[in-house]
C-alpha cells in the first residue's frame, strides 16, 4: 500500500494538479487543521473544486492537522516542539478515529496527504505517517516550483 504526500509551498495550482496526475493520485486527503491559504486555489472549497474538475476526490481530516502551537514551532524551525505537540494531538480520540479513516482511504485508492510545506522532512505529514502508517510505503511528490520572473 502506498501513501503519497505533497505540499503546495512555492508552486502553482496547475503545477500541483499536474504532479498529482503524473503520480496517478485519485484522492487528496487534506491534513491541515485550517484548510485555508493565501496562495490562490489552495483553500478548501476552491481546491476541492479544482480537484473535482480533474477527477480527483478531496477529503479534509481536520483532527490530523497540527494545533497552533505546533504550527508556530514549525515556522520557527523548532522541530522538537512540533513533534511533542503533534504527538499529543495524535493521542486524542478524534485524531485516532481520523487516522483509522486515513488508512482506509489510502487502502481504497491512490491518495496523497496534503499540507503546506514543500519539504516533507519539516512537515507534520511525515510525523503522521511515521506514527499511523504502519505497513505503508511513503512516496513524497513535488510539484514544480514557481519560476523566478
Amino acid at each position: 500500500m502506498i501513501a503519497f504526500t505533497i505540499g503546495y509551498e512555492g508552486t502553482t495550482l496547475d503545477a500541483f494538479l499536474a504532479a498529482l496526475e503524473r503520480a496517478g493520485v485519485r484522492r487528496v486527503i487534506d491534513v491541515r487543521q485550517l484548510p485555508l491559504s493565501r496562495r490562490p486555489g489552495f483553500s478548501k472549497s476552491s481546491l476541492a473544486a479544482a480537484l473535482a474538475e480533474r477527477g480527483i476526490g478531496y477529503i479534509h481530516l481536520k483532527a490530523l492537522g497540527t494545533p497552533k502551537p505546533g504550527r508556530d514551532a514549525a515556522k520557527k524551525g523548532d522541530r522538537r516542539t512540533l513533534e511533542a505537540v503533534y504527538a499529543g494531538q495524535l493521542e486524542l480520540p478524534e485524531a485516532q478515529a481520523a487516522a483509522a479513516r486515513m488508512r482506509d482511504l489510502i487502502a481504497e485508492m491512490p491518495s496523497a496527504l496534503l499540507c503546506f510545506e514543500r519539504d516533507p522532512c519539516v512537515c507534520h505529514r511525515t510525523l503522521l505517517l511515521e506514527a499511523e502508517g504502519e505497513g505503508v510505503e511513503v512516496v513524497d511528490l513535488f510539484a514544480d516550483p514557481i519560476s523566478p520572473v
